[in-house]
């Protein structure tokens, strides 16, 4: 054997270390590391369409297969080594009860990342709301959650804040969503007229689903104005909310400008019983000014 192969680098308990076996070791952790990856791209892309498995489910196969062929290598690679696996699990457990003190958060969101693998509640494609934040889950990694926004703005959440924390999933079950758009109107209008003018709006936009189809509530008598809700399920702008809500408020402004329906805007009207000094502001009845 060359000495330098054989050249000893360091002991692990009984075991020494050599050249060889330390390179053999990396090579079999690179190899592990290249088919893991491999394993993940065919699974999310190259799993056959007919399997009618949806992508979220793919990408959680894919993560779970990774994680279990990175583990199998770490395995084959200590064997490598010559060490011992039983007498490494004694000091792998007391390593990870170090590892649990020292490194909660960590330890936390990888668990956080397997659970949400393991049981989906969010996946690859969906469109979540979590806190302030507001976007579609792009990648579910080992400590956290990539998430894109409408502005392309690509966050980073801890994986822990989708088992603590509450999550809006718009994706879950099926894609689509109802935004409730509000609509005043002027006292005297005809509420039947109002919704015949508001479901026309509503089916002008390709956007909006006919099944289950658009309705209109009549919420409340307010101040000074009707107050009705324009409800519409949409399947293809549930992540941009803003420009759907946008598009039907156009179509709602022209459906009411055409039937004459009045939109209302707050009036109060003052009136003054007495004020001092009034009477030299206003002159008196009859156009003659006060004299000196």
């Amino acid at each position: 054997m060359d000495p330098i192969l054989a050249h000893r680098l360091f002991r692990i308990g009984a075991t020494a270390v050599t050249v060889e076996t330390a390179v053999t070791s990396l090579a079999i952790l690179l190899v592990a590391w290249l088919l893991a990856r491999a394993a993940r791209w065919l699974v999310v892309h190259r799993l056959p369409a007919r399997a009618s498995i949806a992508l979220g489910t793919r990408y959680a196969i894919g993560r779970i297969l990774g994680y279990l062929i990175v583990f199998l290598g770490l395995t084959v690679a200590l064997q490598a080594l010559g060490v011992n696996l039983a007498a490494f699990a004694v000091f792998g457990g007391a390593l990870g009860i170090g590892l649990g003190i020292g490194l909660q958060d960590i330890t936390k969101n990888f668990i956080s990342g397997l659970i949400i693998l393991f049981e989906r509640p969010v996946q690859v494609g969906d469109r979540i709301e979590i806190g302030e934040v507001s976007g579609d889950v792009v990648e579910i990694r080992a400590r956290a959650t990539v998430v894109r926004t409408n502005d392309d703005v690509h966050l980073i959440v801890p994986n822990s804040k989708f088992i603590s924390d509450t999550v809006t999933n718009r994706s879950f079950g099926h894609r689509r969503v109802r935004y409730r758009i509000p609509v005043s109107v002027a006292y005297g209008t005809d509420p039947r007229a109002l919704e015949a003018a508001l479901l026309g709006a509503a089916k002008q936009s390709p956007s909006v689903l006919k099944d289950p189809a658009p309705a209109v509530w009549f919420h409340k008598f307010g101040g000074s104005s009707l107050d009705f809700e324009l409800l519409c399920w949409t399947a293809t702008m549930l992540d941009r909310p803003g420009a759907f809500q946008s598009e039907l408020n156009f179509l709602v402004h022209d459906a009411l400008k055409r039937a004459g329906i009045e939109i209302p805007f707050p009036q109060r009207d003052v009136h003054i019983r007495s004020a001092a000094g009034l009477g030299t502001l206003i002159p008196p009845e009859g156009g003659g000014s006060n004299p000196e």
